[in-house]
């Protein structure tokens, strides 16, 4: 078994989220993804002269959703700061932003492991704030070319900024932090978290913890960007963590107080590589935008906000378990499929009356299906009511799982319910004076089978299910093993 570590990991993620608005957070730009490069700006998300922002309102509404959801304090007075810093895709030099009085503060998320890496536990939230997003640069570096392009499309596209607090002690609770996030945001409705477009992206702040004898001394930090998958924020937090403590190894009587970094990860070497110090927040020369009245945010709002959030993803599985008799990890499964998927468990479960079933057939069969067609769960041919009536044919004994799975197929091709589908399939029930005069005839064909179970191999009955199901396919199993063995209990000793 390897040792740990002689460090502690120290975790914090920075996550930027776009939010799901039609207009821009401070002009009416549209924010639709894919349109050609600068055809969605105006004078006042490229900042000229004289142009002056208005807040949109659905934005704070989104923020406030996702505050509130993520527990954290809201203040009633809020405002507008500016960024400054130069970077090609930031026109106007600056970025309106939140300093010193953010919407939010205060908050947690918690986190759990279904595979048991790490023990439940909660994340603080240190702040989330509403500010505009920057442009995009695009480079060219292919060969015999050194062009970079700015596409101004995203400037001033509303942004969530949530900050945690460096809770995290390893990779994979980052991991774990960063879906649980992206499931809460998609429950809410504030943002399609597509990272591939950009709408959510990760920096990652990572250092370590050295225990040298009675002292623990911090690496430096290091600011990890570029990240495009949280499988990749993982790595990247492996790889960094290891090389921190080769670095510590080699300098640590020469590292000082170094300054804090940044490093971009690249995703084909598979390593962190330098890019800059990192800034600091007296480098950005903050100042309240003049151009911009406050918010105040009355409690009343607050309130109403928070009674119409619905169950979070963390409450859902808690409900399920407790209402359907369900484990976690299935529970697990089928909230990170989305509210529509829950809804769909529910009332399977709720009409079948087995919970633990219906899960079953969900997470095999029915999530197989929505992969297999690549569709979701609101195109998915079968009603929830139609997977009622198949399971209750099992219930009732008519069908067997196996050929349950036969007849499911069959309605998913066919539009049928669960009867016309057996009926199609050639499916009959067998009656139950049909099923006894099968068994009596089974053990009177193998008297070694009744002798052997007699003599207490109770596991020999197998055998006769097997040739009943060859005399007739639709037979049920269970039902054989339990006449077999009543009808050998009653026979008198000999």
């Amino acid at each position: 078994m390897n040792a740990a570590p002689p460090y502690e990991i120290v975790i914090g993620l920075e996550v930027h989220v776009q939010l799901l608005t039609e207009t821009k957070l401070f002009c009416r730009c549209n924010t639709k993804f894919g349109a050609a490069p600068n055809t969605q700006t105006c004078p006042v998300c490229i900042g000229l002269p004289g142009a002056l922002p208005v807040m949109n309102e659905r934005a704070m509404e989104l923020s406030l959703r996702t505050a509130i959801a993520l527990n954290c304090a809201i203040p009633g007075f809020t405002k507008w700061d500016r960024k400054n810093y130069f970077y090609p895709d930031l026109p106007k030099g600056y970025q309106i932003s939140q300093f010193d009085l953010p919407m939010s503060e205060h908050g947690y998320l918690e986190i759990h492991s279904t595979k048991g890496e790490f023990e439940p536990k909660r994340v603080g939230i240190i702040r989330a704030h509403l500010e505009e997003d920057a442009g995009k640069s695009m480079h060219d570096e292919a060969a015999g070319k050194a062009d970079s392009r700015i596409d101004l499309n995203r400037t001033g596209t509303p942004l969530l900024e949530i900050v945690s607090e460096p809770d995290m002690r390893s990779p994979q609770e980052a991991r774990a932090y960063l879906s649980e996030l992206k499931l809460l945001l998609t429950y809410l409705g504030v943002s399609d978290c597509n990272m591939e477009e950009g709408s959510l992206r990760v920096d990652a702040n990572i250092n370590l913890h050295i225990a040298e004898g009675d002292e623990t001394i911090p690496t430096p930090i290091v600011e990890i960007k570029n990240v495009n998958s949280f499988r990749n924020v993982e790595r990247a937090l492996e790889y960094e963590a290891r090389r921190q403590f080769q670095v510590w190894r080699e300098l640590h009587q020469r590292m000082g107080d170094a300054p804090k970094t940044t490093r971009g990860w690249d995703d084909q070497t598979q390593q962190t590589k330098a890019q800059r110090e990192k800034e600091e927040s007296s480098d950005y020369r903050y100042f309240p935008d003049p151009d911009l009245a406050p918010v105040l945010v009355p409690p009343a709002r607050v309130d109403a906000i928070k009674a119409a959030l619905g169950q979070s993803p963390r409450q859902l599985r808690e409900r399920l378990q407790s209402t359907y008799d369900i484990d976690p990890y299935d529970a697990d499964v089928i909230v990170n499929q989305g509210r529509a998927v829950v809804n769909y468990f529910e009332s399977v479960a709720g009409g079948s009356g087995d919970g633990k079933r219906a899960a079953n057939w969900i997470q095999q069969d029915v999530l197989r299906t929505l992969k297999e067609r690549s569709i979701e769960i609101e195109e998915f041919p079968m009603a929830a009511a139609r997977l009622v009536e198949l399971l209750q044919e099992i219930d009732s004994g008519k069908l067997t799982t196996t050929r349950a799975k036969d007849v499911f197929q069959h309605m998913l091709e066919t539009n049928q319910t669960a009867a016309e589908a057996m009926a199609d399939l050639g499916i009959e029930a067998v009656a139950g004076s049909e099923m006894t005069d099968l068994c009596q005839q089974l053990l009177d064909d193998n008297p070694r089978i009744v002798a052997d179970v007699r003599g207490g191999k109770q596991q020999a009955v197998g055998a006769l299910i097997g040739q009943a199901k060859k005399r007739n396919p639709n037979v049920n199993p269970g039902e054989i093993r339990r006449i077999c063995l009543e009808l050998i209990d009653a026979m008198p000793d000999e």
